[in-house]
């Protein structure tokens, strides 16, 4: 059973300090099935491969079994495929072998440990009860391009057709902790089966390793129902738990938030201007289908539907009680049919490809990326700019540099749930660095009263193809 992992940064040889496993030698865990072995095949500064191979001893997975049980299952448990494919076996050996990894931590490299790099998993044989089209979907929506070729049942009889096993390839630019995670909650997924016992602390591993992007997945609900075996009772309470408003879906606090930054910006009615702001460079562009990601209570909406330019517009919010509340901000249910046929909610990620924002004439993205984690820019980068990829994209964000206006000491984010907040400077970098690499071009306007010191309280790029 065999998991590579490839990079190309520069210099790719990091890996081994990302990995915790020097490329210099071969490093071997035991473990009770058997033991795990990383080594690299290549080291080079412009590639690094690490593979884990992982040596299951069928043997020694019955040795220790009691209990009844017919002559054909005793035969099942000696001849069978675990240990020739990548399954809850392999989750186990990644554990094991890459924790520290897992965790996203490295003391010889911390920064690189935080930042996105190309990276690209290769298993020669996954079980896949499924099919590829279940391959796609469970790691698409993560931002990797995939290839899930089927494995043919016996290359000597092509009739016999294809078996239930891929060869699986996932490429994408992502943190090395995040890839990890994905592989040890999937790879059981994909195949539907555990080999050991499932009880209530398989709920506290799924909660750790899919935390952060397993609340807004497509396809959470498969995902937690197959890897916890289906158990009905563990699988609702699962559910509920990754759910909480106190985990990755802000619902709870949404309208906290929203009262928070609006105590701070209420004096200069900054809210009022940067949806004028946004209004306005969309009218301008001329587009009639706007996507408002990460629409929140709907307040862009409601500016946008005013307008009869726009005959379009979907909101896109990770959090449903967002949507409940931008339903009623829109007074939805006693729309005109007219005004009803012209927006749409749908509760989605900007963090996971998604079909549904793809043909839009514009996106605006307001006071959002500041709530991402810096970990997940990257991937919204290729969700937004380089799939759905509409002509105009409209960005606001806070400038860090202004809150001292505000009466906020200096180096206080202006309200709590912000992961970062940009100098003009570093929002120029970034705004500049995704245009140049997906193909826009990008100019930036101020938005609210602009200091001479401290420049606008909330910077706008423009985004345009």
């Amino acid at each position: 059973m065999l998991l590579t992992l490839t990079t190309t940064h520069r210099p790719a040889t990091d890996l081994g300090y990302l990995l915790h496993k020097n490329p210099a030698r071969v490093q071997s865990v035991e473990l009770s099935f058997g033991a795990a072995h990383v080594f690299y095949p290549e080291a080079e500064p412009g590639r690094c491969t690490a593979a884990l191979l992982l040596d299951v001893d069928p043997v020694g997975l019955v040795r220790d079994r009691t209990g009844p049980a017919g002559n054909d299952l005793l035969l099942a448990r000696y001849v069978n495929d675990r240990p020739y494919v990548a399954s809850s076996f392999m989750s186990v050996a990644l554990a094991r072998a890459f924790g520290t990894a897992m965790g996203g931590r490295s003391k010889e490299r911390p920064e690189l440990a935080a930042t996105p790099i190309p990276l690209r998993a290769e298993l020669p044989v996954v079980p896949c009860r499924g099919g590829e089209g279940l391959v796609r979907r469970l790691f698409e929506p993560l931002g990797y391009a995939v290839s899930a070729k089927p494995l043919p049942l016996d290359p000597r009889f092509p009739a016999w057709g294809a078996s239930s096993y891929v060869r699986l390839t996932c490429q994408a630019t992502v943190r090395l902790a995040d890839l990890l995670a994905h592989l040890y909650v999937l790879l059981p997924v994909l195949d539907d089966d555990k080999h050991y016992w499932v009880g209530a602390d398989e709920i506290d591993k799924l909660q750790r390793r899919g935390g952060e992007w397993l609340a807004a997945h497509p396809e959470r609900d498969l995902v937690v129902r197959r890897y916890l075996v289906h158990d009905r009772r563990l699988t609702r309470e699962a559910l509920a738990r990754i759910t909480d408003e106190d985990q990755a879906d802000p619902d709870r606090v949404e309208a906290q938030h929203d009262r928070a930054e609006e105590e701070v910006e209420e004096r200069i009615s900054l809210a009022e201007q940067r949806l004028g702001s946004v209004v306005a460079v969309l009218r301008a562009a001329g587009a009639h289908r706007i996507l408002d990601l990460g629409c929140g209570s709907g307040k862009l909406l409601a500016a946008l539907l005013r307008d009869g330019q726009f005959t379009e517009v979907l909101g896109v919010d990770v959090s449903f009680r967002a949507l409940e509340a931008a339903a009623r901000r829109l007074h939805l249910d006693r729309m005109a049919p007219a005004q009803r046929a012209r927006v749409r909610l749908e509760q989605g990620s900007l963090t996971y490809q998604d079909e549904r924002l793809a043909g839009w004439d514009a996106a605006a993205v307001v006071e959002v990326v500041e709530h991402l984690d810096p970990g997940r820019l990257a991937t919204f980068e290729q969700v937004l700019f380089g799939a759905a990829r509409p002509p105009t994209v409209v960005v606001t964000t806070p400038n860090v540099e202004y809150n001292p206006r505000f009466g906020l000491p200096a180096g206080t984010l202006r309200h709590r749930d912000h992961r970062f907040e940009w100098t003009r400077a570093e929002f120029r970098a970034w705004a500049e660095a995704v245009a140049a690499g997906h193909g826009y071009a990008v100019r930036f306007l101020p938005v609210g009263p602009e200091d001479p010191e401290a420049g606008p309280p909330t910077q706008m790029g423009v985004f345009q193809r």
